[in-house]
């Protein structure tokens, strides 16, 4: 019993003297996806096409929590933007793609702390959610599920107060797999046919804000 009270204590003035950083960011992403790349631009080749690495739009807020002065434990969750237009069947029509990629992740850090500033590198692993709208005639919705991995080095420094400027790089490895079409509207033409997913590799750089307590 007095070790089960030792412990709750313990617990209790760690929670009670840890330091949290709440961090919001955006930044662009580039992202490698063979699948998706090689399904649009065989199918619906116009006056462009997706290059190996194609650059998306990221919104992020994190909250990292002190365990000690070297780790930190965090959760994150990332908004992720992709939308690409063209016109073709020789200028005749148009063809748009675009979705919108959930990340939410459960983070680790290794921390470097200094007067002023901070550095922490790490990772993490979350499930992960696209939601996909294409028209090719119609708009037909899809959607994917499945989990992801990164690793991510980042730095702060002080603004002043308890405000710190937030710089970070981060590497990607998503597996939602396979899309799924989420609606009857099919119009003859499924990506579901053509197996396409939205397994991807992806490097972004993120700026942001973070306020420490």
């Amino acid at each position: 019993m007095k070790k089960l009270f030792a412990f709750i204590f313990i617990s209790s003035s760690i929670i009670i003297n840890a330091q949290v950083d709440i961090t919001g960011a955006m930044g662009i992403a580039f992202v490698n996806n063979s699948s998706l790349k090689d399904y649009i631009n065989g199918n619906f080749p116009g006056e462009k096409e997706l290059g190996t690495f194609n650059s998306t739009f990221d919104l992020s807020l994190e909250a990292d929590y002190t365990i000690s002065e070297n780790f930190e434990m965090g959760i994150e969750y990332v908004y992720n933007i992709f939308s690409y237009t063209t016109s073709t069947f020789g200028g005749l029509g148009v063809y748009d793609i675009s979705y919108k990629h959930h990340k939410p992740s459960v983070l680790a850090y290794y921390v470097l702390p200094g007067s002023g500033y901070k550095f922490k590198i790490g990772g993490g692993v979350g499930y992960r959610m696209v939601d996909l709208d294409e028209k090719i005639y119609q708009p037909v919705n899809y959607s994917a599920s499945g989990f992801g991995f990164l690793l991510r080095a980042q730095g702060l420094t002080t603004l002043g107060g308890n405000f710190y400027a937030n710089l970070g790089g981060t590497f990607r490895y998503d597996l939602p797999g396979e899309l799924a079409e989420s609606n009857s509207m099919a119009s003859g033409h499924s990506m579901e046919d053509y197996d396409v997913n939205i397994n991807s590799i992806v490097f972004s750089v993120n700026i942001g804000v973070a306020y420490s307590f």
